[in-house]
């Protein structure tokens, strides 16, 4: 374990000494650094590099790849069982479909990666010798239990509808509330959802739902969720009687 309290499997170090050796740069980044600085255990590990995915392909030729995602920087090395993604630096294009970029464009700057980002505490990375990279506040807003967008949160919900769900989920499974500024620019673009397919949705609201702070996120930021699911409108600020309810519908 590092002095920064995050532990490496040995298979991510030696993805990540792999790419060094090779010339590249490589961190892990996101939700794994985000985790192991709360404590918990990472479910996955994945790495940015500068690494091109035709040079990674070539690194790892003798594993077994996973190439879904190769075009937008994506390969996949299965390890024991458990697939690594490792993407390269990018930059995301224009989003014409609140929900994917138009085109990707690779960089060799970790920095510019970290600023597309969605939320400060996933847009840390780390490397063992180069500790934690983390340029928005991140561990700050671990700290205070703060959900914040990277950058102008109305950009990052325009690029992507999802991220207003994703902010939610990660406020009940953390237990943390959404910053002013991220908590308005969600309810402003929450009609924006509607363009996001029924599956993603259905899967950030089971995530919500089975999270340990469901109750008072919904309770919460309902006008936000409403977005996603439109009867829930209704159901606040909707009274019931007062000599058997004390709270609305909601």
């Amino acid at each position: 374990m590092s002095r920064d309290g995050i532990y490496l499997p040995r298979d991510v170090i030696g993805l990540l000494q792999t790419l060094q050796n090779a010339g590249h740069t490589a961190y892990v980044v996101g939700g794994c650094v985000r985790d192991s600085l709360l404590g918990r255990t990472p479910g996955d590990w994945d790495i940015c590099t500068s690494a091109r995915p035709e040079e990674m392909r070539r690194l790892f030729a003798g594993c077994q790849l996973i190439l879904t995602g190769e075009k937008h920087g994506t390969v996949a090395v299965v390890l024991h069982g458990k697939p690594y993604e490792m993407t390269t630096y990018r930059l995301d294009g224009d989003y014409h479909d609140h929900r994917h970029p138009d085109a990707v464009q690779f960089v060799d700057d970790l920095p510019k990666d970290l600023a597309r980002r969605d939320f400060t505490i996933n847009a840390m990375a780390y490397a063992p010798g180069k500790g934690i990279i983390d340029l928005y506040g991140g561990r700050d807003d671990l700290a205070a239990g703060v959900i914040r967008c990277v950058g102008d949160p109305a950009q990052r919900f325009a690029e992507d509808a999802l991220r207003i769900l994703r902010a939610l989920r990660f406020s009940a499974r953390l237990g943390f509330a959404l910053d002013e500024a991220t908590a308005a620019a969600a309810l402003q673009a929450r009609e924006t959802l509607q363009t996001v397919s029924a599956e993603r949705i259905y899967t950030e609201l089971d995530g919500l739902l089975c999270a340990p702070g469901a109750g008072p996120t919904l309770a919460k930021y309902g006008e936000i969720l409403a977005g996603a699911v439109p009867e829930v409108q209704a159901c606040i600020g909707c009274t019931q009687p007062g000599r058997w309810h004390c709270y609305d519908v909601w």
